[in-house]
């Protein structure tokens, strides 16, 4: 919203045009004689309003709604042109439109995330990010800051940045505050998702499938959120070493989405599953639900790719007849890892590499994985 500093004639005859009035209708509207406004209109910047005109003419700016500040705005600075004085008005947040791009660009954004085109939504987030202060923002403005907060947080954790003050966790637990204080608990309960991902990405299995467990039954959460909840205490579990446990658990999920009909999701718990019947040793068993992800997967993004090819190179590498196989599978995963800057995913990679040539690799590190 506009805010105007010092009223003066020539400000008076901005809001009155973009209030569409005529001289005695924006005199009643405001409870001033005519010839007062007459006066204003005359004498433009060469006449001040008394304090207390100077507060009706606030209230008045206040009570407008977008388009007439959007009006207001324009005139203003055509005339400020015109008379060579200079603009005489500032605004403290984002204008109507500008809700609607930002709105638009987080759209953009979701689908850059999706292709793993990392510099161009940081480069949308960063936009809008740097030009608002929280404090100046109203309702509306803060979802949007709180959202654009989420995405960036998302970013770095697809980047492999979890901890610090430019990380996923920072910018989760930042857009964790706003959407609490703006009483939305759905957005609320899914940053509580997000950070339990950054927890068991840090390798801290056991915290990580604690707070899935409790996510998993959470009814601020969707059906859906609830059902990847319960997927990832799995994932968590089978990091731990408790893959027949976490095979079960699993499973519960997939029907979840199969319910729910989430085809993506189904895909990538029978991704998950794989990898945890590879940990039980039952290798014909990971090769039959890899293949069913693999045939399955909706999305050919870059990340999906990566997910698949690096789980099937670690199921054909824990067998010795089919190591080679498994060694090239992980190259093609290493090199598109390497090509869109999926950081966390190659030191992934590259464990499970050195895990193959006999050198030491800390499990939680084998078989990470990044999730959505």
């Amino acid at each position: 919203m506009a805010t105007v500093h010092l009223w003066t004639g020539l400000e008076a005859h901005a809001l009155r045009r973009a209030l569409r009035m005529s001289v005695r209708a924006f005199a009643d509207h405001l409870g001033v004689a005519v010839r007062t406004v007459s006066k204003w209109e005359k004498l433009g910047t060469g006449t001040e309003p008394r304090p207390d005109t100077q507060a009706i003419l606030d209230v008045a700016l206040g009570r407008a709604d977008a388009a007439a500040h959007l009006r207001f705005e324009t005139l203003l600075s055509e005339l400020s042109r015109s008379t060579e004085i200079g603009l005489r008005v500032t605004t403290a947040g984002p204008r109507l439109w500008e809700y609607e791009t930002w709105a638009d660009d987080l759209d953009r954004v979701v689908v850059a995330l999706s292709r793993q085109s990392f510099s161009f939504a940081e480069g949308l987030l960063t936009r809008w990010l740097a030009r608002y202060s929280p404090r100046d923002l109203d309702d509306r403005g803060l979802y949007l800051f709180a959202r654009s907060t989420t995405l960036l947080g998302d970013l770095h954790r697809d980047q492999g940045t979890l901890l610090g003050p430019l990380s996923a966790r920072h910018n989760y637990i930042d857009a964790h505050s706003v959407f609490t204080q703006l009483d939305i608990p759905r957005r609320v309960a899914q940053l509580d998702l997000s950070l339990a991902v950054v927890t068991e990405m840090s390798g801290k299995l056991d915290a990580a499938a604690h707070q899935y467990e409790s996510l998993a039954v959470d009814d601020r959460l969707s059906r859906r959120d609830r059902a990847r909840a319960r997927l990832w205490v799995g994932t968590a579990l089978s990091k731990g070493g408790e893959h027949d446990y976490a095979a079960r658990v699993m499973t519960v999920a997939i029907r979840d989405f199969e319910d729910l009909n989430e085809p993506d999701d189904w895909s990538a718990a029978h991704q998950k599953l794989a990898l945890a019947r590879r940990g039980a040793g039952d290798l014909n068993g990971a090769l039959s639900l890899i293949d069913v992800a693999r045939s399955t997967a909706v999305s050919d993004a870059p990340l999906q790719r990566v997910r698949l090819d690096t789980a099937y190179g670690h199921i054909l590498i824990s067998d010795p007849a089919t190591v080679d196989d498994g060694l090239k599978t992980l190259e093609r995963a290493a090199q598109v890892a390497t090509k869109v800057g999926l950081v966390h995913q190659l030191r992934a990679i590259e464990d499970i590499r050195r895990l193959s040539q006999g050198v030491d690799a800390p499990m939680a590190t084998v078989t990470r994985e990044i999730h959505e």
